[in-house]
């Protein structure tokens, strides 16, 4: 056999187990009910839930209770299908948290509580595109 069929043999391994390996560790998205589920059947594979902060009727967000040291913060979180959710994340509160418009959280559920490992915010956007006024020169 030559080298390089040797060679491309390998790189041809090597990028199977790459993909392979990489496919076990990607998440899904599921809601807080689904994620209550795998967690009760014994899965301990981190998911993604996706919604946002819970609100009153007034629109003010409720239910944000930073830790008494400020390094733990939990929240209550209402995913894509309505389902409202206790979030504990043991770090800070990521600075635009009250803010962000979506908020997507990353771990399982122990005990009742969605433990967060990760926390992806998607905040308003500071460059809305705003229409331009322009008057045609006389």
């Amino acid at each position: 056999m030559k080298k390089s069929h040797f060679i491309g043999i390998l790189v041809i391994a090597v990028a199977v187990f790459v993909i392979i390996s990489t496919a076990g560790d990607a998440s899904t998205y599921v809601n807080f009910d689904e994620a209550k589920a795998l967690s009760a059947a014994g899965n301990s594979k981190k998911v993604h839930v996706v919604g946002q902060l819970k609100k009153n009727e007034r629109g003010e967000i409720v239910g944000v209770e930073p830790g008494i040291d400020k390094l733990t913060v939990t929240f209550l979180m209402v995913d894509n299908s309505l389902e409202t959710g206790k979030v504990f994340y043991n770090k800070p509160m990521p600075p635009d948290l009250q803010q962000s418009e979506q908020v997507v959280v990353i771990g399982n559920y122990k005990n009742d509580v969605f433990i967060a490992n990760q926390i992806l915010l998607k905040c308003p956007s500071k460059y809305e595109e705003e229409s331009l006024q322009v008057s045609e020169a006389k």
